[in-house]
């Protein structure tokens, strides 16, 4: 097998967003969870996306295992590897996404980096540095406030250069409009200059298009799926393929079906909401999910007897108020490990009890699910919405399974229901 491409992402729905948007430009792309092993069997595809669960822990282990997944990828013939972050770019002063970018760059002997977290598709754009959610500055936004990596600063030149033992230069929107050749010629000035990474612009898909085919003229490029969208138009261009088939990842599976959500943005809670109109809601108590199993038996109890009757959704979700006030009684990482571990319980329950179709939103919550239930790799299916394929799982001991995992902040209203006309 020798890839087209190679990618690394820093969580699980990232990862689903990423693979699915390389499949739609024509791609044949399969996502696995972690590095995979050399036994694994895979389809004859284009891309792979290797599943990392590395953005929000310590920055020398994500460097770590993002340095493995690289190899991996370098070994089954991939020139060019994006590493894939959020769009919102959420990481700390400390990282991960620098210091990852930075490992990564010093392995493939890169002089400079284009990094951006543009995808015009779903609201994020880059303008003279600067994220903007729709028309506002990302630390103007509902989505500023993650809870794990709250970001208060718009301007990526800084907060890259926080990160980043390199210096972190800047190609405007003015130099990507003019194309190709000036956006080569621009990174050409920067690299004489010193600058080992540069964040560049773009508002339109098109400005992707032109990142994306400078980007593989190097090795490594770091960005959200939108810089992934562009890479794939280029090399789709360059081998005339048309869009790849979806019908096997499609085929039916039956059985019952559930919906698991742990995000707390702003979304997800508007989707929790919608979905108590068609479906049976349960709320877990957050506190008690920290401190002990309790919860998620009774979670499990509570769908036991609901199993035969059709799908229903299991919610952690909490409003920021009260997420910060458990945070602030038990330790943020505390909290969110035991509640994301909840979660992953009661996942596991419910697959023992013969769901095969699961939901879940979150992107923790997904990881540490996906984590539980050791599914090595996914097909990638139907789109449900931007961002969000349909995923078949490869490898299961349990069979024919059916996945949607869901950043906490994409989707519609009725994006539960949505899921599960898909996943049939």
């Amino acid at each position: 097998m020798t890839l087209k491409l190679g990618c690394i992402a820093d969580d699980y729905t990232g990862a689903s967003d990423l693979a699915n948007t390389l499949t739609r430009a024509g791609l044949r792309t399969v996502q696995t969870i972690g590095v995979p092993s050399d036994d694994l069997a895979l389809p004859q595809i284009d891309a792979v996306v290797v599943s990392l669960k590395s953005r929000s822990i310590e920055a020398s282990l994500a460097v770590a295992r993002s340095r493995e997944a690289e190899k991996w990828l370098r070994g089954r013939g991939a020139r060019h590897v994006l590493f894939k972050i959020c769009s919102t770019f959420d990481s700390t002063d400390k990282g991960n996404i620098g210091p990852v970018m930075d490992a990564l760059r010093d392995d493939c002997g890169e002089k400079l980096v284009l990094v951006t977290p543009a995808f015009p598709e779903t609201g994020r754009t880059v303008y003279q540095g600067n994220l903007f959610v729709g028309s506002v500055p990302l630390n103007e936004s509902p989505l500023k406030d993650h809870p794990l990596n709250p970001m208060h600063d718009s301007n990526l030149v800084r907060v890259l250069a926080r990160q980043s033992k390199t210096r972190i230069g800047l190609i405007e929107f003015a130099t990507v409009t003019r194309g190709v050749d000036a956006v080569r010629a621009r990174v050409a000035a920067l690299a004489a200059d010193g600058f080992g990474a540069a964040i560049i612009d773009a508002v339109f898909d098109r400005d992707l298009e032109t990142i994306g085919t400078v980007a593989l003229d190097h090795r490594l490029s770091v960005g959200a799926s939108g810089i992934g969208l562009g890479l794939a138009r280029a090399l789709v261009a360059a081998s005339g393929r048309q869009n790849a088939s979806h019908a096997d990842a499609m085929a039916a599976v039956g059985g019952p079906a559930a919906c698991l959500a742990g995000s707390c943005s702003q979304a997800t809670l508007g989707q929790i909401a919608k979905a108590e109109a068609i479906m049976p809601v349960l709320h877990l108590d957050p506190e008690q999910a920290v401190k002990g199993k309790d919860e998620a038996r009774r979670a499990l109890a509570w769908a036991g007897e609901r199993l035969a009757k059709g799908p229903f959704l299991i919610a952690s979700s909490a409003t920021p108020d009260r997420v910060a006030a458990l945070q602030a009684r038990y330790g943020r990482d505390a909290a969110g490990h035991a509640i994301e571990e909840a979660m992953a319980d009661i996942a596991e329950g419910l697959v023992q009890a013969g769901v095969r179709r699961l939901v879940v939103a979150g992107g923790e919550t997904s990881g540490a699910v996906v984590d539980r239930l050791r599914i090595p790799g996914f097909l990638v299916g139907d789109e449900i919405a931007a961002g969000v394929p349909v995923l078949r799982a490869v490898g299961t001991k349990e069979g024919a399974m059916l996945l949607a995992l869901k950043s906490g902040n994409f989707g519609g209203p009725e994006f539960f229901a949505d899921a599960l006309r898909l996943m049939r």
